[in-house]
């Protein structure tokens, strides 16, 4: 693996601390100095839109609602006979929960059970943004961000959304722009462009009237929640599960060490997948993108009232456990928790996953709704 510090240096990059404020409008070579970590121009020149305000006409949003199935009421199982058992395969103490804890598992109330919609959302590329709204009783929604090249059908995804609507949690689940059933093309960096997405999604419940509490996003989408917690601050509660912090790392895993003369070479690199078929291409630009997003910088900028929590595997291969810890020492309202034996989709602790990410969105609420009745 190419160490960050070689990356840099041979791409003429100064450190990340050191990026100017802004991104040039005009793409940059690799063998130019870059000049970007900050979120594009697009991004910040617009103002945060409240619950309710009018939007600007170029902001405007589309939507369509489709393919709704009947509504059947989410009703938790009740496991408080079982607790104890349910407690002790986690290798938790009771102490840990406020409330009782609905077991998932392939008996309890699915995804599939509750009210779904098809909802469609243009976003300000005009690229149009499918999702899934499941109508679980909340009028506030929780927002479900996918990863690298995956999509809202995601098996991390879905048993998030299980564990939510069987708590009463209304999910919305959707595909970047460039992934699953959404509009675009796929693009290897595009953080700050799915910021851009993220947005538009927040906005539309908005003009619907909908509240957005919560925020959570696997893998890269962990890195699109906190970037846009850093930028825009209307959102309490943020969740970075599996997210990578030092950005420059893993790319020779995907492209190959010799990816730096390939692309210098070429131009654009394309991806071959495990079965030798062609997956996807990198250009330049969508290289330096990634390389000029500034995690650090993203950290520090996310507000104090703003809640993260970090959840990351102890055994997973693909970002490592230090990058959570960084996260961590940065973030000023932070929380850490690793899963022992975990690995990047927690494909056998995903009970343990929802559990953590249950009780810390209820324990949001409950601070949330003893500071609104301080102020009233």
């Amino acid at each position: 693996m190419v160490a960050p510090s070689s990356l840099t240096a041979t791409l003429g990059l100064p450190p990340p601390s050191n990026y100017a404020s802004s991104l040039s409008a005009k793409p940059q070579s690799l063998s130019s100095v870059l000049r970007c970590s900050s979120p594009p121009a697009s991004l910040r020149s617009r103002a945060p839109v409240a619950a309710g305000e009018a939007f600007r006409s170029d902001q405007t949003l589309d939507a369509t609602q489709v393919d709704e199935k009947p509504a059947v009421a989410a009703t938790p199982l009740d496991v408080n006979a079982d607790a104890d058992k349910v407690l002790d395969s986690c290798g938790e103490p009771a102490a840990f929960f406020k409330r009782p804890i609905t077991q998932i598992s392939s008996s309890q109330v699915e995804v599939s059970s509750v009210s779904q919609q098809k909802v469609v959302i243009r976003n300000t590329h005009g690229e149009n943004l499918v999702g899934i709204l499941h109508e679980a009783g909340s009028w506030e929604l929780a927002v479900l961000c996918h990863g690298f090249r995956s999509s809202k059908e995601s098996k991390t995804i879905m048993k998030l959304a299980d564990a939510l609507v069987s708590e009463n949690v209304s999910v919305f689940r959707f595909d970047f722009a460039g992934n699953g059933d959404s509009d675009g093309s796929f693009q290897y960096g595009n953080y700050w462009r799915e910021v851009e997405d993220l947005r538009a999604i927040i906005q539309y419940f908005s003009r619907q009237n909908r509240g957005v509490h919560t925020i959570v996003g696997h893998s890269k989408g962990g890195n699109v929640v906190l970037l846009y917690a850093s930028k825009f601050h209307d959102i309490s509660t943020v969740v970075n599960i599996s997210g990578r912090f030092t950005l420059e790392r893993g790319i020779d895993d995907r492209l190959g060490r010799d990816f730096m003369e390939r692309m210098k070479r070429d131009g654009f690199i394309d991806v071959i997948d495990k079965m030798g078929k062609f997956a996807y291409r990198v250009m330049e630009q969508s290289l330096i993108d990634r390389l000029t997003t500034d995690m650090r910088t993203a950290c520090l900028s996310i507000d104090k009232h703003c809640r993260v929590l970090t959840v990351h595997g102890s055994e997973d291969d693909i970002v490592p456990p230090e990058d959570a810890s960084k996260f961590d020492k940065l973030i000023m309202n932070h929380k850490l928790h690793i899963i022992e034996g975990a690995d990047h989709r927690f494909i056998s602790h995903q009970f343990h996953l929802a559990r953590i990410l249950l009780e810390f969105i209820r324990s949001s609420q409950d601070e949330d709704s003893a500071a609104a009745k301080e102020q009233a």
